[in-house]
């Protein structure tokens, strides 16, 4: 028992408890005075009166300004973490309306009987609210979320809780996402003010424009990053449990994880408890870069004029072909020759010059369609994956990307694409050694010319 109490009050520190005490103590020693002096105005001692009162107000003065704030700042800076919520829960509920009909029969007939079963079902609430908070304090949470994620692919997450406690376990516990409420906010809104007010706004003589304020409820349009709760059963005391939660997302995109909530219903779910801990995590779900029809039909296209661009000596075999003066005898493929009675040569990709540059011409607003835009935001994904596994130098060109050439970054990049007000990237895109798989809007005839033959146009939609 006595360590069970040193675990409970070991956090506080001597400063507090003095300072309580001592408020304690200035607090009942102005309650006698006003008592005191209660005593002597209806006896009639005014000069007793007026200094009695004048020392009540006095040590409840001393105290508030001496006490009251030292112990209101350790609260907020030390426990706003242990911010609690409360949720009546269906059990609760039936639980209540029993407590309450049980009490209405004992105050109808009088029998103590039912006062002592009504006082210990009220007990009972009073039990589990201090359960349920040792239960959820001394817990400490983190999260770790995987370092790439793509859309439309499952992703593991690990939520791991530990006990700080010494020996008290927690039982039944979860984590719970943040409810998010919705904030109201004046707002000006256009409307008119027609004439006569009486009529509807189809009959009425004068419809001036004019601007009324209104009530609006907006939510938050944050994506969370996980949105069921995760199970613990039961976390020893000095020790720590993990779960590895699955998560999967549809689109694209940034999620946010603002907050979560260590709740429980422990130990007879009356109500349901939730801790708040602040958790301020970011995650970027790149495009899916799953195969589509569409990739699988343009791939061969493209790799076809691609090897044809960087076609020379190599180690890839590219094709076999009529032999040339100028080639050398080395590269003569003799199974190939005695088998068409002819000289045939082989030829092969030149590996050291196998640069490839994809190009995301992000189109302005209006231009392309949500859904076509998706596509081509999935298919530069698809292609960038696909190309950066292979030995070709890949980089990267968009509007407002920083020129690294790590997949992740352009991948980040397409993760956060959105259709903006910008020039097209075709105008000033400089000429290099690199064959280019251009994605764009505009039709290859306001392409300059100078990128048809190295280039191979995809478009939007």
């Amino acid at each position: 028992m006595r360590a069970v109490l040193r675990s409970m009050f070991g956090g506080f520190e001597r400063e507090a408890w003095l300072r309580f005490f001592a408020a304690i103590g200035g607090l009942t020693l102005a309650f006698a005075c006003a008592l005191f002096s209660t005593t002597a105005r209806e006896s009639g001692n005014l000069l007793a009166t007026a200094l009695f009162a004048s020392m009540a107000l006095l040590l409840a003065a001393v105290v508030g300004v001496a006490t009251v704030p030292y112990l209101a700042r350790r609260v907020a800076v030390r426990r706003v973490r242990d911010a609690f919520d409360y949720d009546v829960t269906r059990e609760g509920l039936a639980y209540i309306g029993t407590v309450l009909v049980i009490g209405i029969a004992a105050l109808n007939t009088g029998n103590n009987l039912l006062f002592i079963i009504v006082a210990t079902l009220l007990a009972a609430v009073v039990v589990s609210g201090i359960a349920s908070a040792v239960v959820l304090r001394g817990l400490v949470l983190d999260v770790s979320f995987p370092a790439h994620v793509f859309a439309g692919t499952k992703a593991l997450a690990r939520f791991t809780l530990q006990n700080s406690r010494r020996h008290i376990p927690s039982l039944s516990v979860s984590i719970v996402p943040q409810k998010q409420a919705p904030a109201k906010k004046w707002i000006w809104q256009r409307s008119y003010f027609g004439i006569p007010i009486s009529r509807p706004p189809e009959q009425q003589w004068l419809r001036i424009p004019d601007l009324s304020l209104v009530r609006a409820e907006t939510r938050s349009v944050t994506k969370p990053i996980f949105e069921r709760p995760v199970y613990f059963p039961y976390v020893r005391a000095k020790n720590s449990a993990s779960a590895d939660v699955e998560l999967f997302f549809l689109r694209r995109g940034r999620h946010l994880q603002k907050g979560v909530g260590i709740a429980t219903r422990f130990p007879f779910a009356f109500l349901e408890k939730t801790r708040r801990v602040p958790l301020n995590r970011e995650l970027i779900v790149y495009p899916s870069t799953s195969p589509t029809e569409e990739f699988f039909e343009i791939l061969p296209m493209i790799t076809g004029e691609f090897e044809s661009f960087v076609r020379g000596r190599g180690h890839d075999l590219y094709r076999i072909r009529e032999y040339m003066p100028e080639d050398s005898a080395r590269y003569v493929d003799w199974k190939a020759t005695a088998r068409s009675m002819s000289l045939k040569v082989r030829e092969y990709t030149r590996e050291d010059e196998r640069k490839l540059r994809l190009v995301f011409d992000n189109p302005a607003r209006g231009l392309v369609k949500s859904d076509a835009y998706e596509r081509g935001v999935e298919l530069a994904a698809s292609l960038a994956w696909h190309f950066a596994a292979e030995d070709a130098e890949l980089t990267f060109a968009a509007q407002g990307y920083n020129g690294s050439n790590d997949v992740y970054d352009f991948l980040r990049y397409l993760a956060l694409a959105e259709p903006a007000d910008a020039e097209s990237l075709l105008d000033r895109l400089e000429l290099t050694d690199d064959y280019n798989i251009i994605l764009t809007s505009r039709p290859r005839g306001s392409v300059p010319t100078a990128f048809w033959a190295c280039s191979y146009f995809l478009y939007f939609g």
